[in-house]
């Protein structure tokens, strides 16, 4: 066994076969969770059983507070010059016709289309060259890790094989990004629990410059003999997917009749099948999150039916929510307990998706009883009432459960603002045009549109937060009206954009500033410049 040496600019003692943080995996959610943390400053292994891309797509959707986490990872540009805005979700009969329509905007409070797709391939190409553009990340491919030990009360021991042999690794932390068939869930020793969904499609992948007959939004078709969904996902690129009563491969001519409502295929026309392939879709979430300071992200934590295109989302979520924690208590010294909180927001978060996603599935095209029928029938007329269609695609993400890092008090104000991410405008800031993730930087941020009184700028100071004021921002006062309605005059937004904590409006403190400070209390600075941060922080939170 060999011992690797891993060396970076920000660790001022390199230990032998130490490296801050190690990722199992690198999909999209490990890729993304290393270029959060390489943001802020912390050097990552990332190790893939792969030797090059996954090359077949997989994940084809995307939502706009998703395309909010590839521009915190710096992607944005690249992500936009491949996606392609989707119209919304029609539901179909099993003649065609539309039952209902869930619109999406162009626009929506993330600052992008509530809808993108994409080819899973090119966006983790990009992801990959943005990895290979940051000097704290290294990935390794064509390794196979066979262990993952957290110590008593130290470092992770990390073990992979390649070629040359076996090789260790010690972590402050891993990130186990594994996919479905994780090594390292088996090593924490979560199981899963079954949400009790579980249905076998077929998907298809196909190219073709043949008419095809698109709105330009997925269409899901509610036939209990033959449910199916189809989407455009690039300028050539269409995908189907068939609930079958077999699994034999399609020939031509199954092909042609599966097909036939939307394209018309005849022999010798420009019609490649990119993929088929069969999937089970199933329902799942672990029991635990992590074990110490191993965690689990994506598929490795939750499996999501598709049907409301959510389960790369999840994953990206649980990449934004745990990196920031993880740099603070890495970097800055913050407590463990910190840490504490990643499952306990994530979690509840994820196991609603499934079940939307599962009751999205049961209700368009499950089952072959008479109840099946009936949910149909209740799910047209229900689309019928003028509004609840828009209302019911506006936004598929539940607010963050109340906790430390979630304050919600309602009978102190600020009703209803925490846990929910602050809308992201185009603002004016410095006579620069920008969205406004881009002028908070990448730690706190308060909002606010009134003058902070001294005693909480030296709260906010004290956690290096930007303070921005919403007014003039040139956002046709948008986040103004949204701190009015909210009864607010100030929000505390953490690193992720969700809204922490709150002040009042006419209050002069936030309403749980004890609860969160301690979580967030540090014993070193990152930054040599932030010194007068950190004791403004000790100071705030020995109050």
């Amino acid at each position: 066994m060999t011992v690797d040496q891993v060396a970076g600019p920000r660790e001022t003692t390199p230990r032998p076969g130490h490296v801050p943080v190690v990722i199992v995996g690198a999909g999209p959610v490990g890729v993304t969770a290393a270029l959060l943390l390489a943001r802020r400053g912390v050097r990552t292994v990332v190790l893939e059983r792969h030797h090059d891309l996954y090359p077949l797509p997989r994940a084809v959707a995307t939502d706009d507070e998703v395309r909010r986490i590839l521009q915190a990872a710096g992607v944005q540009e690249e992500f936009a010059a491949i996606a392609r805005p989707a119209r919304g979700l029609r539901l179909l009969d099993a003649r065609h016709r539309v039952m209902a329509e869930f619109p999406r905007a162009a626009q929506g409070q993330h600052g992008f289309p509530q809808t993108s797709m994409f080819d899973q391939p090119e966006l983790e190409r990009l992801l990959r060259d943005a990895l290979a553009r940051r000097p704290e990340c290294e990935l390794r491919s064509g390794v196979e890790v066979v262990g993952v030990e957290q110590g008593a009360d130290g470092p992770v021991g990390v073990t992979y094989r390649d070629d040359e042999g076996e090789h260790f690794l010690r972590a402050d932390a891993v990130l186990g990004c594994d996919g479905a068939n994780s090594v390292t869930r088996d090593a924490i020793g979560a199981v899963w629990e079954d949400l009790r969904f579980e249905e076998r499609w077929t998907v298809i992948d196909v190219r073709t410059s043949l008419p095809v007959r698109c709105w330009e939004g997925v269409d899901q078709v509610c036939d209990p003999s033959r449910p199916a969904t189809f989407m455009r996902i690039g300028e050539d690129r269409y995908r189907w997917e068939f609930r079958l009563p077999d699994a034999a491969e399609l020939d031509h001519e199954r092909l042609r009749e599966l097909i036939a409502p939307w394209v018309d295929l005849a022999h010798g026309a420009d019609f490649e099948v990119v993929r088929q392939a069969q999937y089970t879709f199933r329902a799942r979430i672990v029991d635990r999150w992590h074990r110490g300071r191993v965690f689990l992200l994506g598929d490795a934590a939750h499996l999501t039916p598709p049907f409301v295109g959510q389960g790369l989302c999840s994953g990206l979520r649980d990449a934004y929510n745990v990196t920031w924690k993880l740099a603070r208590v890495l970097q800055q010294g913050a407590t463990e307990r910190l840490l504490e909180t990643y499952e306990s927001e994530r979690k509840p978060h994820a196991r609603h998706v499934i079940r939307l996603a599962v009751a999205m599935g049961w209700a368009m095209t499950g089952g072959q009883d008479g109840a099946a029928a009936v949910r149909r029938r209740v799910l047209g007329t229900a689309c019928r009432i003028p509004g609840l269609a828009a209302a019911a695609g506006r936004d598929l993400s539940p607010v963050l459960a109340a906790g430390p890092l979630v304050r919600r008090r309602v009978r102190e104000g600020g009703r209803g603002l925490a846990g929910r991410f602050c809308p992201q405008p185009w603002v004016t800031v410095d006579g620069r045009r920008a969205r406004l993730d881009e002028t908070l930087g990448d730690s706190f941020a308060v909002l606010t549109a009134v003058p902070l009184p001294p005693s909480l700028k030296a709260v906010v100071d004290g956690l290096g937060a930007r303070t921005v004021c919403v007014v003039g921002l040139g956002d046709d006062n948008r986040l103004v009206d949204w701190l009015r309605e909210g009864r607010t005059d100030a929000v505390l937004l953490r690193p992720d954009r969700v809204v922490m904590d709150v002040v009042p409006s006419g209050g002069h403190d936030f309403t749980g500033r004890p609860d969160w400070a301690s979580l967030l209390h540090t014993t070193r600075s990152s930054f040599p410049s932030q010194q007068t941060v950190e004791e403004a922080l000790l100071r705030s939170t020995k109050r």
